[in-house]
């Protein structure tokens, strides 16, 4: 049994919890606030942030990218076809490549400061940093997700999915990033067709469900949000 302790709208869990719907593995849900810093979780999770899995008694797994490796390496080839990293070094380099751009630099750049400003912030005190949001912070990440949205069509202009011919982590990744900010009403779909049409593939695919049954306390998704022809 894996245990999956995550936030609802932390964009890394999102990504996890899309790999194990793909691998078709249902996970026990933790949601744990990580700017709590509770102790329990701590002592499993050394870093304090989201995600962190449990594989049976196995020792917990901190981080998206640790976990998907792991998860690949012990569940890939039984998925056959359906495999989330290619047989093929150089397709699993570009998978990786990909995979870290839209974890670190797509998160570094635009979803962690919408995440934070507009989600996290409304459930902090304010020694932990919480208040309204930071304008100035929420502008650059919207300018920066533009950037993003552009590199995404530029892909899949030349490519079936992101990584290649077959969905990947890649893939995964960057939709995982982007759910959280389509809640928030934020992604500019009108800029860009062809990463609209990707979108609304990865978010018709069974394993994109559960993400779009969320919902956060008082605020409401976006109107496209859960609409698979948006």
């Amino acid at each position: 049994m894996i245990t999956l302790y995550h936030h609802p709208f932390c964009p890394h869990s999102r990504f996890v919890r899309l790999v194990l719907g793909e691998m078709g593995i249902e996970p026990r849900l933790v949601e744990e606030r990580a700017w709590d810093r509770r102790r329990e979780f701590l002592l499993i999770a050394p870093e304090g942030a989201t995600p962190v899995m449990i594989d049976d008694h196995a020792p917990s797994l901190s981080g998206a990218g640790v976990i998907s490796e792991y998860l690949d390496e012990t569940r890939g080839l039984d998925l056959g076809e359906r495999r989330l990293m290619p047989d093929d070094p150089r397709a699993r380099a570009e998978t990786r490549r990909l995979t870290h751009w839209f974890n670190v630099k797509f998160f570094n750049e635009a979803s962690q400061w919408l995440v934070r400003e507009k989600i996290n912030k409304r459930f902090m005190s304010s020694a932990q940093g919480g208040g309204g949001p930071d304008m100035d912070a929420v502008r650059a990440a919207r300018a920066n997700l533009r950037y993003h949205l552009r590199y995404i069509g530029y892909l899949i202009s030349a490519r079936n999915w992101l990584a290649g011919d077959r969905l990947t982590y890649a893939d995964l990744a960057a939709a995982a990033h982007l759910s959280c900010i389509d809640y928030l009403g934020d992604a500019q779909w009108d800029e860009n067709e062809t990463a609209k049409t990707w979108y609304a593939r990865m978010k018709s695919r069974p394993s994109f469900r559960p993400l779009l049954a969320e919902r956060l306390p008082g605020m409401t998704p976006s109107v496209a949000y859960a609409d698979l022809d948006f």
